[in-house]
Parts: structure tokens; C-alpha cells; sequence
């Protein structure tokens, strides 16, 4: 796998406007990260429910901030809170639509996993990435997965409309390789004293699997197979959980510097 990551970055990746920022070498997990992942797998009581998907936008932090766990309905659930000093949620908004135009840019992100991303509709030089699709390849854990990123409107999952001290990144995620979609997502990020912070909640498999523009009897039919592709749901939330940690915290550390030099790109 690491000889395939870097192959592209040995063939000119980091060759362009913005290479100085492809930097494999990623920072160690935070400190409350690793702790999440040392306490392992948390009950239903403790995490967040998708119907209440909305309150991540709420004042003060929620029960469970960095944490994963299977639910009762066979679904899985993970949380995550990244601290950025010196980022502000305009930045991310800027990050979302400026990165899905070129796979080198995605790389930056996590040069550790990420290998393509590009835009569905074709249009690579549009920067808007609410009600676009970002067809996407990176690995989760060991497992390389070709995904579908749907971009909603913020009050799709009932969260209000992006400010200057609020942002909301929400969107359906699915297969690339089939018209399933397994889960939804939302990273809000919001202003703090020193920068913002960024607090991600992922909910997949269970109930979540849906055949794309096909009546509920065809969604039920398809979840088993969904189900195998989502793979052992502990083992996939988990990895998911160290996934968005690296990567998050990975594009936090030089956002304010990207963002300073391509912002108006």
C-alpha cells in the first residue's frame, strides 16, 4: 500500500503551486483521540442519534465527543473533535469546494490514504460543493474504498444555515462502484477563542443503507450486501474514528497558510 500512496507524489505531485503543503510525515493522534480508542467501543446511551443530528450545532459539547460504537439497529456511530488554532470555519467552506477539482489537492489532506477525488458533474473549475457529488478513492484502515460524497444543504440534516461563526459540512456518503448509499455525515465547525474547532459525527451501515432512487423493499435487499462492503462494524468505525482524526488534524496545521495563498483560486 505505501509504495502505491507514494507513487504519485515520487511522479510530480508535489510539483505544483501548492506542493510545499504534501507533507506524508502526519502529526501523532491527539491526546483525547487516543484515549477514545483506548476506552473502545461504546454503548447506544452514550452516542449521538442521527434524529438528533441537528443538536451538534447546540452550545456546550455533547456526551460522547470522541468515541465509536455499534447501535441497537445494527448501524454504526462515530464522534470525533478537532481542535484548529488559527482556522476559521470560512476557511473549511473555501477547503470543500477548492480541494475536489484535483486529486493533488486531496492528497494534501491525507497523503497517508487519499488517492483521488473528482467531481461527478465534470465541472472542475466550479468552487460550489453543496448539491455536488465528489467521487472519491482513499483507504480506511487497510481497506481501500471508491466512495460517493453527496453535498447537502445544512438544514437537509436540520442544522442552520452557515455564519461567520458557524459552518456546517453535511452530506449522504455512499458507494462509487454501486447506486448505494450507506450513511450520512456532518463536520460543524464552529469559531473559538483561538481558531475553531471542528466536531464530526458519522452515522453508517443499519438503517442508513438506501438503493439510490429505489422504493424501501429494494433498500432492504440490498443492506446485507452493503452491509459486507461497510466490512466488521466495529473494526469500521474504529478506523473510521483514526481516519477523520489524522486527517483533520493533518489539514488544520497548514490550512491558514493554504487558505492564505489560493483562497481567492
Amino acid at each position: 500500500m505505501t509504495s502505491d500512496l507514494y507513487l504519485g507524489y515520487r511522479n510530480g505531485d508535489a510539483n505544483t503551486p501548492f506542493g510545499k503543503f504534501f507533507k506524508p510525515e502526519m502529526a501523532p493522534l491527539p491526546k483525547h483521540v487516543v484515549e477514545a480508542l483506548q476506552h473502545g467501543p461504546q454503548g447506544g446511551m452514550a452516542l449521538s442519534a442521527f434524529d438528533d443530528a441537528a443538536s451538534v450545532a447546540n452550545e456546550g459539547y455533547q456526551q460522547t465527543e470522541n468515541g465509536y460504537g455499534v447501535l441497537e439497529h445494527g448501524g454504526f456511530q462515530v464522534s470525533v473533535r478537532t481542535d484548529m488554532p488559527g482556522v476559521t470555519p470560512a476557511m473549511w467552506s473555501w477547503w470543500f469546494g477548492w480541494h475536489g477539482c484535483d486529486s493533488r489537492r486531496y492528497k494534501l489532506w491525507h497523503p497517508r490514504a487519499h488517492l483521488s477525488a473528482v467531481w461527478k458533474d465534470g465541472d472542475q473549475g466550479t468552487r460550489r460543493y453543496i448539491g455536488r457529488c465528489s467521487m472519491i478513492s482513499e483507504y480506511i484502515g487497510s481497506t481501500m474504498l471508491n466512495g460517493a460524497i453527496q453535498f447537502v444543504e445544512p438544514a437537509t440534516m436540520g442544522l442552520p444555515p452557515d455564519s461567520d461563526g458557524a459552518v456546517a459540512i453535511c452530506a449522504r456518503l455512499g458507494s462509487g462502484d454501486a447506486p448505494v448509499d450507506v450513511g450520512w455525515f456532518v463536520h460543524h465547525i464552529r469559531s473559538t477563542p483561538g481558531g475553531a474547532e471542528m466536531r464530526s459525527r458519522f452515522w453508517m451501515g443499519g438503517p442508513y443503507i438506501e438503493v439510490r432512487k429505489a422504493p424501501g423493499a429494494a433498500s432492504r435487499a440490498v443492506r446485507p450486501i452493503a452491509s459486507r462492503i461497510l466490512g466488521v462494524p466495529d473494526a469500521t468505525a474504529r478506523n473510521l474514528l483514526v481516519h477523520c482524526a489524522q486527517e483533520m488534524n493533518h489539514l488544520a496545521g497548514f490550512l491558514p497558510e493554504l487558505y492564505e495563498q489560493f483562497g481567492d483560486d
